[in-house]
């Protein structure tokens, strides 16, 4: 009678994601996998063909919580850009290794910057249309202009170098929305 397997597929990418989250992407190595899951590596190996195979499905796991997280707020602003933005500094201040993981990693698995923040919500696409629909001009050039300025204080938040208040972050994002358009 074949054993029966105790260490799901399931299993290991909540163990991965839940690696990944306290310690960050550089960590999830077979061995520290393996640990957290409380196994051996031959079920990692059973599972997945190789460590890229599971990198993979943790970072579309990793997008998925991207989404939800932007999914809970409600949006207070009718400004484009700006609730968008202020989420996105956000996740990179409460989720430093997400944030590092999904838009610092030169590995995004055949996605671009445009659709790990458009997500399956269209989040962009919306902004975008928003300004449109504000009278600005050239929308998708104003949105470039605006990721540039809040990508850039997200990445101030992993290093200690931001620290506006969620309010002063708004005022901020608005501000640059009028200077740009």
């Amino acid at each position: 009678m074949a054993r029966k397997e105790s260490i799901t597929k399931d299993m290991l990418i909540n163990a991965a994601f839940t690696l990944l989250c306290e310690e960050g992407a550089e960590q999830v190595t077979a061995r520290k996998l393996a640990a957290k899951a409380n196994c051996s590596t031959q079920p990692i190996f059973r599972i997945y063909k190789n460590m890229d195979e599971l990198l993979e499905e943790l970072f579309a796991k990793a997008c998925d919580f991207f989404q939800e997280y932007c999914g809970r707020f409600e949006k207070k602003t009718v400004a484009p850009f700006v609730h968008l933005g202020n989420i996105y500094i956000r996740f990179a201040a409460e989720h430093k290794n997400l944030f590092e993981f999904i838009f610092l990693s030169t590995e995004r698995f055949g996605r671009s910057m445009y659709d790990l923040v458009n997500g399956s919500e269209g989040y962009v696409g919306k902004e975008i249309q928003s300004a449109a629909l504000h009278g600005c001009q050239n929308p998708s050039e104003l949105f470039m202009k605006m990721w540039i300025f809040i990508h850039g204080a997200a990445c101030m938040t992993l290093t200690g170098d931001y620290d506006l208040s969620e309010d002063e972050t708004v005022q901020m994002i608005k501000e640059c929305y009028h200077s740009f358009r």
